[in-house]
């Protein structure tokens, strides 16, 4: 049985290799990783399914449900806990 990848290339030239339809780069998730905050303690399919969503701070990630969250392709259940306590050292939580 073959593992089905098929060897991609990105914009900026990177060579990799996938099996799903996911466009994203290793090489670049990891250029492109934040230093700090909340997003650079998630993932990089966490991250940039957030990213892609427009949830770049907090206050945008507290106007959501958990649910919403999940719902969200390149989230899992162990993304939560991080944003939870993300949310809680500022005194936010998640909507309703």
């Amino acid at each position: 049985m073959t593992s089905g990848k098929s060897l991609r290339v990105c914009e900026k030239g990177h060579k990799y290799y996938k099996s799903s339809d996911c466009p994203s780069c290793p090489t670049c998730n990891k250029e492109n990783k934040p230093e700090s905050g909340f997003l650079s303690k998630l993932s990089s399919p966490a991250r940039n399914a957030l990213v892609h969503e427009g949830i770049d701070t907090l206050q945008k990630l507290s106007k959501c449900t958990e649910i919403e969250i999940l719902k969200m392709h390149g989230i899992g259940p162990a993304s939560l806990p991080i944003l939870r306590t993300s949310l809680e050292e500022q005194g936010l939580s998640f909507k309703g």
